[in-house]
């Protein structure tokens, strides 16, 4: 599996840093980040996050909008995704005013963590922790444990 994770800002804040870096480290899976800087707009950001990357990659948006999936669901995305197509995916996470309309319309599936509103740093962490848990999870690792 081939992750692309691109995402607006960059990650300064010491313990998100080092947690993010955590969950790095014991993915197996191959990943990519791609931090785009961008003030200007949504839609210049949503163009600078298209292009970063792989044309050949199942795109996935992050937002609020998105469809909440557990744990076991989105290891099973994950999984169709390694063998339907050709196992690279692309995540964008957009900046403060979200996702241009032109990433949403682009992206396959759209996910959220909630309907709840997230600082777009803090959803990075968030993605890389469940991105590991889909991973033991498919490996059938007790790490998750559902209730």
């Amino acid at each position: 599996m081939h992750i692309t994770l691109s995402a607006i800002g960059k990650l300064k804040e010491a313990a998100l840093k080092s947690l993010y870096e955590e969950y790095k480290k014991r993915l197996t899976w191959k990943l990519s980040l791609c931090e785009v800087e961008a003030k200007n707009s949504p839609s210049q950001e949503g163009r600078l996050l298209l292009n970063s990357i792989p044309l050949s990659s199942f795109l996935i948006s992050l937002d609020e909008h998105g469809e909440n999936l557990t744990s076991e669901s989105f290891s099973e995305l994950l999984n169709d995704i390694q063998i339907n197509h050709k196992g690279t995916v692309a995540f964008v996470i957009g900046g403060a005013d979200g996702l241009s309309e032109e990433v949403k319309v682009k992206a396959q599936k759209s996910i959220s963590f909630g309907s709840m509103t997230w600082p777009h740093l803090m959803v990075r962490v968030m993605l890389m922790e469940q991105l590991y848990r889909a991973q033991q999870i498919l490996k059938g690792h007790p790490y998750h444990r559902a209730q």
